[in-house]
């Protein structure tokens, strides 16, 4: 076996392990709706479009004959092994993944309190408001208002009801701040967000 192909297996198993947001041990990979069909879409287009065409781009680029000195055939090579590896990352994901759908009906105490899937107003010290919705961590797009269920501003609220003040440790100090709005509707995560927002 020549050193190229050991290289190159070790750079993939470094990379698998880069890839992927550690989910804490022992928990589950919760996701919204939205965010599993994400995924699930991006998995698909992955191997019934992308992959396939790959291939057949570097069959035809092997058939060209020296392979050390063809473009094509290296960096189709290349793509399709992080292609392979991201196909791995969603396939592992999806089959992990316990769906909470935010607005499925909720008893009247849960309804009131902050769990997976809320959507929270909040107020800080400065009296600026900030609406986010706690999100799985596949689903996490800060920029948007989405955080993930295992970020410190999350932790924080868990469990917390309209009218409570939480403290929240944050590399300045720790910050308090207040619940104005719990509730519970559907969310669109990703491109739907964006979509959604312009």
């Amino acid at each position: 076996m020549s050193k190229a192909f050991t290289r190159e297996d070790a750079e993939t198993r470094d990379d698998d392990e880069v890839e992927a947001p550690p989910l804490p041990a022992g928990t589950r990979n919760y996701m919204t709706p939205g965010g599993f069909a994400r995924l699930k879409a991006e998995l698909d287009a992955l191997v019934v479009r992308e992959r396939p065409e790959l291939v057949a781009t570097v069959a035809w680029a092997a058939s060209n004959g020296d392979r050390s000195e063809n473009g094509d055939y290296l960096y189709g090579k290349k793509r399709l092994r992080e292609i392979d590896r991201r196909i791995r990352f969603l396939v592992r994901r999806l089959d992990h993944a316990e769906v909470v759908d935010p607005a499925a009906p909720r008893d009247a105490d849960a309804a009131e309190r902050v769990f997976f899937g809320a959507t929270v107003t909040i107020r800080d010290q400065r009296g600026e408001e900030r609406r986010i919705s706690i999100v799985g961590i596949d689903e996490a797009d800060t920029a948007n208002g989405m955080v993930s269920w295992i970020s410190p501003m999350a932790r924080a609220l868990l469990r917390s009801r309209e009218g409570d003040v939480v403290r929240l440790a944050t590399p300045a100090g720790v910050e308090e701040l207040e619940v104005l709005e719990v509730s519970y509707v559907p969310l669109a995560t990703g491109a739907d967000r964006r979509a959604d927002a312009g």
